[in-house]
């Protein structure tokens, strides 16, 4: 009996093992595109964060250790350091004012008296619609333009002097930050609509019955409800704006129309080593520096929700 049983035991597990191998044999295309699409880029730009690669050594580059993130890390005039913190601000800020104003908007839009919601909703979604890169040049001359700007023309007609509000790092934060709210808007008040229409209503008849106000509707009811609803669209944005290049890059950075600001971001500031001063090794650290930082959100996110 017991040679029986280690005998099925054996086929069971020859069986498995012939399963997994075609597993692995059918999917073996996918994983080889993965590693040449995916880790491949990684783990070189890994390597070549190691070196001194750039114009001057482009064939001759040599390993040099972790010299290049001790002067992306430890070396305060570098720039990494403000670049960083203003990557952060610029993730805070422009989260929570994307949260507050979709909430708000969100709100308003579900109000049942509200005549045209369907239209207005719509509406609104139109800046999402554009293609970025038309919206951002759109903003950049259309609004921000120090000679002919929408802005500027508003401000000669109250008698005010026009302003460049693209050549000082305050201006164009501010700037960026209402070129990429126009951009991102869209997407979190169409999710936080769709939280809000998920709520049971009858949940705030009972809180009317109870007495209980908006205020505390809103803290008590609202808020806990939708919050694992937006909570993935958060992160996704929190991932999005933190890596966010084509907002402050062509608004302020862009090749041949600079507007003299130096506000950076992590990934303006890597595009800037890489290829205006050509240091390739350099930028690859501060590029793997910023895959560590996101890593670390992802899995300090994820130890977070596990129960």
């Amino acid at each position: 009996m017991g040679l029986k049983r280690q005998k099925k035991w054996k086929q069971k597990k020859k069986g498995k093992g012939k399963t997994t191998f075609y597993a692995y044999l059918y999917s073996a295309p996918s994983l080889i595109l993965i590693g040449l699409v995916v880790v491949f880029p990684i783990l070189y730009t890994g390597y070549i964060s190691l070196t001194n690669m750039n114009v001057y050594h482009w064939f001759d580059f040599e390993i040099i250790g972790l010299g290049n993130y001790e002067r992306a890390l430890l070396l305060v005039d570098s720039g990494f350091l403000s670049a960083l913190l203003a990557t952060i601000l610029w993730t805070v800020v422009n989260m929570v004012i994307q949260l507050v104003v979709a909430f708000v908007l969100a709100s308003l839009l579900n109000i049942q008296s509200l005549k045209l919601r369907k239209f207005y909703k719509t509406l609104l979604m139109f800046p999402w619609a554009m293609p970025g890169y038309v919206s951002i040049l759109l903003w950049k001359t259309g609004m921000f333009n120090s000679q002919f700007g929408l802005l500027n023309q508003w401000m000669e007609k109250l008698g005010l002097q026009a302003v460049r509000w693209l050549s000082s790092d305050v201006s164009a934060f501010i700037c960026c930050t209402v070129v990429n709210l126009w951009l991102a808007l869209p997407f979190m008040i169409m999710i936080m609509d769709g939280a809000l229409q998920s709520i049971d209503k009858s949940y705030y008849e009972s809180a009317i019955l109870d007495g209980a106000g908006w205020f505390k509707r809103t803290i008590y009811i609202t808020l806990p409800t939708i919050r694992p609803i937006i909570a993935p669209a958060v992160i996704i944005t929190v991932f999005t704006t933190f890596k966010q290049f084509d907002v402050v890059y062509l608004l302020t950075q862009q090749a041949g129309a600079k507007t003299g600001s130096h506000f950076h971001t992590l990934l303006t500031y890597a595009y800037e080593n890489a290829f205006i001063t050509n240091n390739y090794g350099y930028s690859s650290a501060i590029s793997i520096i910023i895959f560590a930082l996101l890593l670390l959100f992802s899995w300090k996110f994820r130890l977070k929700e596990e129960p």
